[in-house]
């Protein structure tokens, strides 16, 4: 699994600063990032806070645990 490279706080601040007229050439100049990441980050968390992202996460790492343990079974049922 891929290591993120900004914390969600992080990533709020950039957004924050954009949303505050910032342009967004010189926030990705300034943080080391790309374009597209930014404009990634914006649809998936703009209007978000960092407790829902936080919150957000943990659900997709619970679906993700909820989905492999239903491979699991599905695979054992299989093979009986």
């Amino acid at each position: 699994m891929k290591i993120a490279r900004f914390s969600d706080a992080q990533v709020m601040g950039i957004l924050k600063q954009a949303e505050g007229g910032t342009p967004v050439s010189e926030l990705c100049r300034e943080h080391g990032m790309s374009s597209a990441s930014f404009y990634k980050w914006r649809a998936k968390f703009g209007g978000m806070d960092a407790s829902l992202i936080t919150e957000m996460k943990d659900m997709a790492e619970q679906n993700r645990r909820l989905k492999r343990m239903y491979a699991a079974m599905s695979m054992s049922e299989t093979i009986f």
